[in-house]
């Protein structure tokens, strides 16, 4: 009995070491034909394009006006009036606001007075050293023909010497008061606070009735002719950005609208703590839609192909630190693992420099796939993805 039992045992064991040296063998014959024993996996593909591709850099800045001052007065007083409220407009040289100027116009008033008196003393001046003149050239005759004593010659010239001093002192107590005459007068127009530049309202600081000291302000105007988008740079983008690259910038509160720009500032240096370079965007604004403080995405063209090979960008991936595209073989149902080098990539295509692609390559099940693997294709009439790109005669179909 014991020897039935171990013949039974052996016969078991032979033949688990054919079954499984028959399943080594269809193995090892299934790998040398380069079908992996895995089912196929099921992908989506799409054709090799062709046609333009932009490098866009999108940045996050904020808008700012073209230019910002704020009106302040230089001489202190109560404000009579503000003629302007917010958002209204202004022009060049336009009175905004009025500061009480009675006190200024007394100043200028007195400032005259002063100037009369000091022109009527230039002219009595005048008279008095015009006879000393003519004292002095009598009394140089009658000396000459020896009726006049050295004595009296001498007293003439002294006078005559003393009244063109004063006449001197006269002139310049009128050019004195004529400075101080201009001098009231303009305290006097500094009442009047006028706009330098045309613009809006943007803030008003004070009301009628407010008692000013000088250079306190009274309202803000911003010009919104033109706006500037600042933004900031990164160190990997720094090189890419140039002065006069074309922009577009992009609002929340028009997220339809595109306003187009130039860049027109770049900062010389980064910033140490953040590693970022300033950035300015100057972009017209004659509809007067885009507002100092709104939230704005700047997009840069930092490279453009007009023709180029591309593909989606799903369907670039990385192996093995190798970067490629997996190419279907639709005779074999396989995948073929090709490297590549990518240019310029958008925001929805990578442009390929090499190698030269032809037919489909696979957007979508690559990370379940590897070299030769098998797969299913989609069935007939399944649609590329869209793009805005011409699709090369012949390829891929």
């Amino acid at each position: 009995m014991k020897k039935i039992i171990a013949v039974i045992g052996t016969l078991i064991f032979l033949g688990f070491l054919i079954w499984r040296t028959i399943t080594l063998i269809t193995s090892d014959d299934k790998r040398k034909t380069g079908r992996p024993g895995r089912p196929p996996v099921a992908v989506e593909v799409d054709s090799i394009h062709y046609g333009a591709i932009r490098e866009i850099r999108q940045l996050i800045g904020t808008i700012y006006p073209q230019y910002q001052y704020i009106i302040a007065p230089k001489v202190a007083g109560r404000i009579l009036e503000i003629r302007k409220r917010i958002g209204d407009r202004v022009k060049s040289g336009e009175t905004v606001a009025r500061i009480d100027d009675a006190e200024y116009q007394q100043g200028v008033l007195e400032a005259e007075a002063n100037l009369r008196i000091a022109e009527a003393t230039l002219k009595e001046a005048q008279v008095q050293f015009e006879l000393a003149r003519q004292e002095k050239e009598r009394v140089e005759s009658l000396k000459a023909k020896g009726i006049s004593s050295s004595a009296e010659l001498d007293a003439a010239v002294a006078n005559c010497t003393a009244q063109e001093s004063r006449l001197g002192l006269a002139r310049a107590q009128v050019e004195q008061r004529r400075a101080s005459l201009k001098s009231a007068r303009i305290r006097l127009s500094y009442t009047l606070l006028t706009a330098s530049q045309a613009g809006y309202i943007g803030e008003r600081y004070a009301d009628e009735g407010a008692l000013l000291a000088p250079n306190s302000a009274v309202v803000s105007i911003v010009g919104i002719d033109a706006v500037i988008v600042r933004t900031t740079v990164i160190e990997r983008d720094y090189s890419r950005i140039k002065i006069g690259q074309s922009a577009e910038v992009i609002v929340d509160a028009f997220p339809a609208h595109r306003f187009f720009g130039n860049v027109t500032r770049i900062a010389p240096l980064l910033q140490e703590a953040t590693r970022v370079a300033q950035m300015e965007v100057e972009v017209a604004n004659a509809d007067h839609l885009l507002k100092p403080g709104m939230f704005a995405r700047v997009e840069v063209i930092t490279a453009a192909q007009e023709y180029t090979q591309m593909v989606r960008n799903i369907a670039v991936v990385n192996r093995d630190g190798q970067t490629g595209v997996y190419r279907v073989d639709p005779e074999q149902a396989i995948v073929h693992f090709t490297p590549v080098v990518t240019g310029i990539v958008s925001s929805e295509f990578t442009e390929i420099l090499t190698p030269s692609l032809e037919g489909l390559v696979v957007t979508l099940g690559q990370h379940l796939l590897d070299d030769q693997s098998p797969i299913l294709l989609p069935r007939a009439g399944q649609k590329a993805g869209q793009a805005e790109t011409r699709v090369k005669p012949g390829a891929g179909q």
